[in-house]
């Protein structure tokens, strides 16, 4: 009689969403997985303040492109919709500017050309052009890149080839495409700001990231019902359905390798006791700089590799519970800095403070009236701002100040007495989201995308040191949000399942 094949055992350290997605995928091909998770909650920077009746997602606060998220789901006869309710967020964005203009951002697309009457003849055509150039950007990357996790420009290059690569925009900027296609100032500073979803630059990311309209125009820009952090709670279920073992509360300390080899992590408890957890492969949703630094102790050499992949951009994030509503507000606002690209030198590439930031404000009670009690408003602010930084020292005074300036620029441009309604606060600096996430100098997005320093790549997920040791997560191909990260714990169970088969044939 035959003996049972022993399950290889899969170590991952981190219930992000790329955590738990690897995770899942690996029960589901057979694998033993634990999952051990520092904090008292699943989700990572997905998470929740509940307080006097404001619910606050303190991390994403949109969902698009569903269609990534379904393979999780997805088995034993169950579907995306068993776990979570999509409401789908239409007008899309509302932008707000220093002259007064507001110009509401549609899915719709006759709602979307009345809007665009306002900004004179020919707007229409060249957004409906620009959308167009958009969907062939997102057609290239996503038949490669993202189908098939490219990790390296050597990968993409003997993915498409020369010639098959010959729409994708890659010799200018972010900007410079932008500023070649559209003339309106305001659509300009609208499609520049999509880059706020990996927290880098117009003006240095490669152009083919104009990309990112087309995933909200083509597949809808959508809402939990109930809150994103509903999205965690699906997942932690889909663990428990997978047989996952879950450990809150218990932090790795260390990562046991010999060789070329990991074998095993040091997990401390929460009653500070230390214990070893074997494995055949670690997967670690912790940033690969980060993780290797703490967990590997690199050799200066094995750092000096990565220093290409530079943080992406932090924010301070001020959480509002105020005591009236401000009916001027959609779902998602953007209060425009006067002029964007002095914005995006003076945080990404001389590394200061802002001293007119482009804000981004959160209204979720447009949708879902049950995030604040009944006549008040829950709303926040981000603006981005660098990553922490040795050389450019900043303090709490430094994001004390900096929320003045935000709270200021919000009444100026129509919130007013904003500070008088406000009832609740709770506010966020670099320094608590590297604290609580472990996150490279309190980036919020992973790695910036540079077309000049890293292409717009980002970390390899397969470790170069160590053959079973992998990477999920913002700072990894193909990059930082929800679908991004889900993806890639998607491509990192593929490629283990892969390794494993191999090693067994």
């Amino acid at each position: 009689m035959k003996t049972a094949e022993k399950k290889a055992r899969v170590v991952v350290i981190g219930a992000g969403l790329g955590g738990m997605s690897a995770a899942i995928m690996l029960a589901r091909d057979g694998f033993e997985v634990t999952v051990i998770e520092k904090n008292s909650h699943v989700g990572g920077k997905l998470n929740l303040l509940q307080t006097q009746g404001f619910s606050f997602d303190l991390g994403p606060s949109i969902f698009t492109l569903p269609q990534i998220f379904r393979p999780i789901f997805e088995g034993e006869g169950k579907k995306l919709e068993d776990y979570i309710t999509l409401q789908r967020v239409d007008p899309q964005w509302r932008n707000f500017f220093e002259d007064g203009t507001v110009l509401d951002l549609w899915e719709d697309r006759e709602r979307m050309g009345a809007e665009l009457e306002r900004l004179g003849a020919g707007s229409f055509h060249e957004y409906e052009e620009f959308l167009a150039y958009s969907r062939r950007q997102y057609q290239i990357v996503e038949r490669g890149y993202l189908r098939h996790g490219l990790d390296t420009f050597g990968q993409f290059l003997r993915f498409y080839g020369w010639k098959d690569a010959r729409d994708l925009d890659y010799l200018r900027s972010m900007a410079g495409s932008i500023g070649k296609r559209l003339s309106s100032p305001y659509l300009r500073d609208v499609f520049e700001y999509f880059i706020k979803y990996v927290g880098s630059s117009a003006l240095d990311s490669p152009a083919f990231m104009n990309l990112m309209p087309n995933i909200q125009m083509e597949f809808g820009l959508w809402y939990v019902s109930g809150g994103l952090y509903q999205l965690a709670r699906a997942f932690r279920r889909r663990m428990d359905e997978c047989g996952i073992t879950l450990l809150l509360g218990h932090e790795v300390v260390k990562v046991d390798h010999q060789g070329r080899l990991v074998n095993g992590v040091h997990v401390r408890g929460p009653e500070g006791a230390t214990r070893v957890v074997r494995a055949d492969y670690v997967v670690s949703n912790m940033e690969v700089i980060p993780a290797m630094q703490k967990l590997l102790s690199a050799p200066s050499a094995a750092m000096r590799k990565l220093r290409r992949f530079r943080p992406s951009c932090s924010g301070i994030v001020l959480h509002l519970g105020l005591n009236r509503v401000y009916p001027q507000l959609a779902h998602h606002n953007f209060f425009y800095s006067k002029d964007l690209h002095t914005h995006f030198r003076r945080v990404f590439r001389d590394g200061k403070l802002p001293d007119d930031p482009t804000l981004y404000v959160v209204a979720p009670t447009r949708t879902d009236p049950s995030q604040a009690p009944a006549g008040c408003d829950n709303i926040k602010i981000l603006p981005h701002i660098p990553a922490l930084d040795d050389r450019r020292p900043t303090t709490r005074e430094d994001y004390l100040a900096l929320r003045e300036i935000c709270l200021d620029k919000l009444e100026r441009m129509g919130l007013t007495d904003l500070r008088r309604h406000i009832v609740v606060e709770d506010f966020w600096t670099p320094f608590d989201i590297e604290a609580r996430y472990g996150s490279n100098r309190g980036s919020i997005y992973g790695v910036v995308c540079d077309r000049r320093r890293n292409f717009a790549f980002k970390a390899p997920k397969q470790s170069s040191q160590f053959r079973n040791l992998f990477f999920v997560g913002g700072s990894v191909n193909p990059g930082a949000g929800m679908p991004m990260v889900t993806l890639s714990g998607q491509h990192v169970a593929r490629m283990i399942a892969q390794q494993s088969a191999d090693e067994q044939s």
